[in-house]
């Protein structure tokens, strides 16, 4: 198998680490923005079956025009979800199957965002299902760790574990720190930011997807392996798009465990605007305030061998076991 993955950060680094370990992997080429990362990659890798190339995500005609020269079996997303929609395009235009770990961008409600829907996470992949269909290719979408992994644990819990199922709630939580910084989010700061400050998304059996205020419904989860109890509250998530449509339960949602002092910055960081994607002109030059913050913190990639703790992800549910007794576990 011929792969193409675009994005050498954290996580296309650590599938081409995974890849050169799997002996169906005939070719695998890393492409990034920055070509010294993509290279830096296969240079660590040291696998005669990778190559380094450049590329920008967020132009069409570029990603085409590489897909087509590459002639891959997969084209793997691994950038922020901002790039979803033209890789997930340019795979599409090119007849090559697709794989991402996050989902198209949603879009709040014009009038009333903190009750209604506007565009939902995947909306405008899930539009293009019909046409995947009649190119009879493959786009996996949503299928990382969160979203991804969860959603199979809250179906192996309906399938084998479960009669009924009253609530899934995925809880992400961990206590990591960083040696020698004050604040170094271990994700990208930009996703962190659209998951965090957009209306989480919340659905429930009979009124079907509905949104809240960030930050809704604050409880305090006691996470596994020695991590122990963090502040956790809704965010919006794929697997709240995803979750409903293959499994019976009355209520899905999902939360980040954030803790008090992420949420106090978080908070400040949307308070300050500086959460706002829309570019504002500074001495004559247009900058998005987010991405000002973004380039000012270290990137996460680069951060593994500082980063000391746990981290858990995991699927909470609620309802009946096979015999019809409560239960709940946590996966």
């Amino acid at each position: 198998m011929r792969a193409l993955v675009i994005g050498a950060g954290g996580v296309g680094s650590a599938i081409a680490n995974i890849a050169s370990r799997k002996s169906f992997i005939t070719e695998l080429v890393i492409a990034d923005y920055d070509a010294s990362k993509a290279h830096a990659v296969t240079q660590k890798i040291q696998d005669p079956r990778f190559t380094s190339v450049e590329v920008d995500a967020g132009d069409l005609v570029a990603l085409e025009g590489l897909i087509k020269k590459v002639n891959p079996d997969v084209v793997i997303n691994a950038v922020d979800p901002r790039f979803v929609m033209q890789i997930f395009t340019a795979a599409q235009n090119t007849g090559v199957n697709y794989i991402d770990m996050a989902m198209s961008l949603s879009k709040a409600h014009p009038t009333d965002p903190f009750h209604k829907t506007g565009v939902m996470l995947g909306d405008e992949q899930f539009a293009q299902a019909e046409a995947w269909e009649k190119n009879e290719k493959y786009a996996l979408i949503g299928i990382g760790i969160e979203p991804g992994m969860s959603d199979i644990f809250a179906r192996y819990a309906q399938d084998y574990l479960f009669s009924e199922i009253d609530a899934v709630t995925i809880l992400d939580g961990s206590n990591l720190t960083v040696d020698g910084y004050d604040f170094a989010p271990s994700f990208s700061i930009w996703t962190t930011i659209e998951e965090c400050l957009n209306p989480p998304l919340v659905w429930e059996d009979g009124r079907g997807w509905y949104t809240t205020t960030p930050f809704s419904e604050l409880e305090i989860f006691d996470f596994p392996e020695g991590i122990g109890p963090v502040e956790c509250v809704n965010v919006e998530h794929e697997e709240v798009v995803l979750i409903p449509q293959k499994i019976d339960a009355k209520k899905v949602n999902f939360k980040y465990g954030l803790g008090a002092e992420f949420i106090t910055i978080l908070k400040t960081i949307n308070m300050l605007g500086m959460d706002r994607k829309e570019t504002v002109d500074v001495q004559g030059v247009s900058v998005s305030p987010r991405d000002l913050l973004t380039a000012s913190l270290p990137d996460p990639g680069t951060l593994g061998e500082r980063m000391r703790g746990k981290t858990c992800a995991g699927a909470l549910i609620k309802g009946l076991d096979k015999e019809g007794n409560p239960k709940a576990c946590y996966i």
